[in-house]
């Protein structure tokens, strides 16, 4: 035997040590305790044992039982938090930790499919018939095992194909605010990009905005191979925590089978405030504009997740879709935060929305960091000099609407008015109408022809 081998003694007390452990754990899931307080959403129960993230039952007064989650600690009571509607609470109830089932349903029983937080259908189309199971959480692939974005990825949109090329794998941000049209460059993505598998999570949305997305704005050609999950603005918050990691959950289940997956997750700013009403309801002391430190841990932990896989087969191209107050997404916190931890953000403006322009993406505020790895350098410099032109007249367009302007001041500006109208023409696209990568580019060399002449 070598020095560096166990003995005999040792394994037997590294055996015992384990069976110990499995005891107290099976004793501290099987001990009762009683409800001793509700404060808000939060329940404090007394006299039972469970680890973060255990799930407890509390008895209702109708006979039904309510599923909480273990959320944090005081002295010696449990912070929990209801799955679902809390309802028929009494003082005193029994409360009973218990393990967890083995996860929510993934496969493909759940293509074309609009299901909730827990996994349970809510199209009305029959029980799901899933052949695996997988857990909301996993450990994160080693950063240096990653294969490296190097392939661009056709979604159908001329404007973010030719000027914003996206790599498969790429993680991008959707800054908009509230009706400038993010709901249908979704829809176009979702019908036009070129992916096996689309996964929609559908994070604190209106219940009417789900449906509207589903049959409308989705439609029956971009429902067969996608799977949504739902968890609308009148679920508790950890059912929208929930939300987020199950739909990443089940791309992440596509994705280890070598599929191309697109993950649209609408939005970022949702599970992020469901994050906050947790913390703060179990005394997390707000610190950034309301927001406790754990929701900007809780960020990039879900977006990591997202990506190329460590063999190379698979990926997952993500977009989170960011809402941004008042449409400054210069002094949100979360936007702040989102751009820091993903690839490339892009912008959607309400002044384009309000002239009729759609999609209404700000080319000038948006970027795609990424860009450079996944096209030629031809591209890089023909979609530079356009944005070059098309700055030139913004910045300068209020002095050529009143007719300040002068004719020959400046060569660019001048060129810039010339091709204004042909540059418009070239970042507007109607939505049945999707534009291939290689159409794109070659409608991008063709203005930046004229250009250079």
């Amino acid at each position: 035997m070598t020095a560096s081998a166990p003995s005999r003694h040792q394994r037997w007390r590294r055996q015992l040590a384990l069976r110990t452990q499995h005891a107290r754990s099976a004793q501290m899931l099987t001990a009762e305790g009683r409800l001793r307080r509700v404060v808000g959403l939060t329940l404090e129960a007394e006299g039972c044992e469970a680890p973060l993230g255990a799930r407890c039952l509390v008895d209702a007064a109708d006979g039904t039982e309510l599923d909480t989650e273990v959320v944090g600690f005081a002295d010696e009571r449990l912070l929990l938090m209801p799955v679902t509607e809390m309802h028929g609470v009494l003082p005193n109830a029994r409360v009973r930790p218990c393990s967890r089932a083995g996860g929510l349903p993934v496969g493909e029983a759940l293509l074309g499919r609009v299901i909730g937080a827990d996994g349970m259908p809510l199209d009305g189309a029959g029980p799901l018939h899933a052949e695996s199971h997988a857990a909301l959480k996993r450990e994160p692939i080693n950063p240096m095992a990653r294969k490296p974005i190097d392939t661009p990825l056709d979604t159908g949109v001329c404007a973010i194909n030719a000027l914003l090329t996206v790599g498969r794998g790429q993680r991008i941000g959707l800054f908009a605010g509230s009706g400038v049209g993010k709901s249908t460059l979704l829809g176009m993505m979702t019908r036009y990009t070129d992916a096996d598998v689309v996964v929609v999570g559908l994070i604190g949305e209106r219940g009417r905005e789900v449906k509207e997305f589903v049959e409308q704005t989705l439609g029956h050609e971009g429902r067969e191979r996608a799977v949504i999950v739902a968890a609308p603005a009148d679920a508790p918050p950890l059912k929208r925590l929930r939300g987020a990691q199950y739909a990443t959950a089940i791309a992440e289940w596509f994705r280890d089978r070598g599929q191309r997956v697109l993950l649209l997750m609408d939005s970022l700013t949702r599970y992020a405030q469901a994050q906050r009403e947790i913390a703060l309801a179990i005394g997390e002391p707000p610190a950034t504009k309301g927001y406790p430190p754990s929701v900007f841990a809780m960020l990039p932990a879900l977006v990591e997740r997202a990506g190329n896989d460590a063999q190379g087969r698979g990926s997952i191209t993500a977009f989170y879709t960011v809402l941004t107050e008042g449409d400054d997404h210069r002094h949100d916190p979360i936007a702040d935060a989102a751009r820091a931890i993903l690839d490339g953000h892009i912008v959607l403006s309400r002044d384009l929305a309000e002239a009729g322009h759609y999609p209404a993406i700000d080319i000038e505020a948006s970027i795609s960091r990424v860009m450079p790895a996944v096209v030629a350098k031809d591209q890089m410099r023909a979609a530079q000099r356009f944005r070059q032109v098309y700055s030139a007249y913004r910045q300068r367009q209020d002095l050529i609407a009143v007719g300040a302007y002068q004719k020959g001041s400046d060569h660019q500006v001048d060129l810039a008015i010339a091709l204004y109208p042909r540059l418009q023409r070239f970042l507007q696209q109607e939505v049945d109408e999707p534009v291939e990568l290689q159409a794109a580019q070659e409608r991008l060399e063709s203005i930046t022809a004229e250009i250079k002449a």
